[in-house]
């Protein structure tokens, strides 16, 4: 392709996008098909010679747009946020187009040295603590984006073990590092993001997932107590996670009394995680959740997530970056430079290669401004707060956590069985896609206003549609056979909504239930909770009446067919009575 076909196709490109996002409300939100599903459609092999581009986008719109869950969908309640908006895909492109691999300041300077001035931009959006911005007077902080909030969180973790352990070593320089590792611990709540787990796991440490209180919030004197018990034990708490709004239902955490007790302990490091929510502390109405970052050693949060820009691009900010570049940097000569006093971006994550991500983000800031980007976050508020509002309407559902950015937890007031199966007829249908967590003990769906053009319009009729689904869930639920319902000759009457079947109900709830005994032995295994794989406890009773009502279904069943043969069994010796009473 030369520049000539370049520019020809690349309107092509441009207006198939257009398109896309202006008709994208007549597709399904996500498809029904199963996996292996694309291995039909596309050849065995790559061709040999190029083909057309035209026929290209032709596949794409016929092969892969049909069978795509599309995130920027209006009724995609799902997740989080996926940021894209244009000023931000435009910035991809352009990035793109650079080809700049960013891994040091003498390879990309524009690159870094645009990364810096918009991540001070960013902090002070945030109203961040001053020691996290480079340009602050006297700050040895700094920010940097990372490719996703899980990668944030195990450089942090990293950067903690290294500093723990340098303590721990004094002046052994000849001990080896891994001697200290069972030593240390780190601490989440579990309500905290899956990603902690697998940082744990990889930097081979022990992980102490502790408890929330009543409404899910990681409070200070669980922390403390779990603390106290490992250093009585010898070892040695060196990393804490805080979580201000968590996946399942989007609690923040008590930032205050965490830090408080992390403070008290020097080799803690203290890392907030606000994969989405911290993005809303560009409101100063919600800036009360962030009380207590001032005791942070580190915070993240995605603009990927709530501000419009695309993934990948999570921001991360250090209070002493030192403290992760010495744990992180590796400096093969053909990797020098000369200017010392420049930043190297290297440093600061895991891989080498950059992306020039800092591009998308200035775009969006310059397009939409502070008070567009406010704009757009306080109109997913609102709508938040109407759905909980038409919820709580209802008495036949309830809202199970506290509604304060764009997440509503809610849930039919019944069986968790009858949830997962409401949840199945809502994706099943291919007009909305929803997930589930489990909420204080209960399945519960996530609805998550997502589409940056989101208006009341769409959750009433989301709203709406929600309702219908219920009631033709409990109406297949009610029509389950009992023993009254079951006569000899059943009345006529209309013919009741089809029950899912087992299967099709794990599918499309994301759900897969194990006994009590199976999830109290994942979670002796540190197991976090993150709405993503969320599990169903059969409790024993919802066993036993599941077990009564099979129980009844097959007594009443097993009478009916004795009646029907006692029935049979009289109609033929009256015939044949007559037979013989009409011979004599």
């Amino acid at each position: 392709m030369n520049t000539e076909e370049f520019r020809v196709h690349g309107k092509r490109m441009i207006d198939y996008i257009c398109d896309y996002g202006r008709t994208i409300e007549c597709r399904d939100v996500a498809p029904t098909v199963d996996p292996g599903f694309l291995r039909h459609l596309l050849p065995d092999e790559a061709p040999q010679k190029g083909e057309d581009f035209k026929r290209m986008l032709e596949d794409v719109e016929k092969k892969i747009m049909p069978n795509m869950v599309h995130w920027n969908h209006p009724r995609f309640f799902a997740y989080f946020p996926s940021g894209n908006s244009y000023p931000s895909i435009l910035g991809d492109m352009l990035s793109s187009a650079i080809g700049s691999i960013g891994f040091s300041w003498a390879s990309s300077p524009a690159a870094t040295e645009l990364e810096a001035i918009v991540m001070d931009w960013y902090a002070k959006a945030l109203d961040l603590p001053a020691f996290f911005r480079s340009d602050a007077v006297g700050s040895v902080g700094g920010g940097v984006l990372q490719g996703s909030a899980s990668e944030c969180a195990l450089v942090c973790m990293m950067a903690a073990r290294a500093r723990a352990i340098k303590e721990l070593k004094g002046n052994n320089a000849d001990v080896h590092d891994s001697v200290y590792l069972p030593q240390l611990v780190a601490y989440a709540s579990k309500e905290a993001h899956s990603s902690i787990e697998k940082a744990a796991k990889m930097a081979i440490v022990k992980l102490r997932v502790l408890e929330t209180d009543h409404r899910g919030v990681f409070r200070g004197n669980t922390l403390q107590e779990a603390m106290q018990r490992d250093l009585e034990c010898g070892l040695t708490p060196f990393f804490v996670v805080a979580t201000v709004g968590t996946t399942s239902a989007c609690v923040f955490d008590n930032l205050v009394e965490i830090g408080e007790v992390c403070k008290e302990v020097p080799t803690i490091w203290f890392h907030v995680d606000g994969a989405y929510a911290g993005n809303s502390f560009i409101l100063p109405e919600m800036r009360h959740f962030k009380k207590g970052l001032e005791y942070a050693d580190s915070f993240n949060t995605n603009p990927n997530k709530l501000l419009l820009t695309n993934f990948d691009c999570s921001a991360m900010w250090v209070k002493e970056v030192k403290l992760l570049t010495s744990a992180l940097a590796v400096d093969p000569l053909y990797l020098q430079h000369d200017h010392s006093s420049a930043v190297d971006y290297r440093h600061y994550g895991i891989p080498l290669s950059r992306r020039f991500r800092a591009l998308k983000l200035w775009f969006v800031f310059r397009s939409y401004g502070i008070v567009g980007l406010q704009k757009y976050i306080r109109n997913h508020i609102a709508l938040a707060k109407r759905f909980e509002s038409l919820v709580l309407l209802d008495e036949r559902f309830e809202v199970r956590n506290d509604v304060n950015l764009g997440l509503v937890c809610f849930r039919l007031i019944h069986h968790d069985r009858i949830n997962r199966d409401l949840l199945a007829r809502i994706n099943h249908s291919g007009k909305f896609h929803m997930t589930p967590a489990m909420v204080r003990g209960k399945y519960i769906i996530r609805f998550c206003v997502t589409y940056e053009h989101a208006t009341a319009e769409h959750i009433d009729y989301a709203w709406d549609e929600i309702r219908n689904f219920a009631e033709e869930t409990l109406a297949a639920e009610c029509s389950a056979p009992t023993i009254q319902q079951i006569s000899v000759t059943p009345a006529i009457s209309k013919k009741p909504p089809k029950k899912l079947t087992r299967s099709m109900s794990t599918r499309f709830s994301f759900t897969r239930s194990v006994s009590r005994e199976i999830y109290e032995r994942q979670n002796s295994r540190s197991q976090l909770t993150d709405g993503a794989t969320p599990i169903v406890i059969i409790d024993t009773d919802e066993i036993l009446e599941s077990l009564q009502r099979a129980t009844a279904a097959a007594a009443s069943a097993n009478s009916a067919h004795s009646d029907r043969e006692r029935i049979q069994k009289q109609a033929e010796l009256y015939e044949t009575d007559s037979t013989d009473e009409a011979s004599n």
